[in-house]
């Protein structure tokens, strides 16, 4: 299974934190699928970090490294997803995870997430 991980499974992975549902921990751990971050969860981290290092103190390029680090892939946010992004639903309304969804959608992924919101674009979208 191709799974696009959310910012904030992303960070809990690399902080190897509890949070972490025991079906999310499966599917991390499973080598068969192949797991993958999104640029825009560093754009996310990068202005997270910046405006409050306290609440988001790892920095941009410390994630991409753990998450390279961890063989996790990165996913460039391209055009194509630009522009899939006008099409979908206003069903969410933060940009970042809008973004994600879009990308995994466009991608044929699965993606990984804990908000609530997400399930309500479909079938795609892994809760834990």
């Amino acid at each position: 299974m191709t799974v696009l991980l959310d910012t904030h499974i992303l960070l809990w992975m690399i902080g190897e934190s509890r949070s972490l549902s025991d079906l999310a921990m499966r599917i991390l751990a499973d080598e068969t699928n192949e797991l993958f971050f999104s640029s825009i969860s560093i754009a996310e981290v990068a202005i997270k970090h910046q405006k409050n290092a306290a609440l988001m103190p790892l920095s941009p390029d410390e994630v991409r490294r753990c998450a390279e680090e961890c063989g996790i892939r990165e996913l460039a946010f391209d055009s194509k997803h630009a522009v899939a992004l006008g099409t979908l639903p206003q069903l969410h309304h933060d940009p970042f995870d809008r973004m994600l969804i879009v990308q995994s959608k466009t991608e044929g992924m699965k993606l990984m997430s804990h908000d609530r919101q997400f399930p309500q674009y479909g079938d795609f979208v892994i809760p834990v």
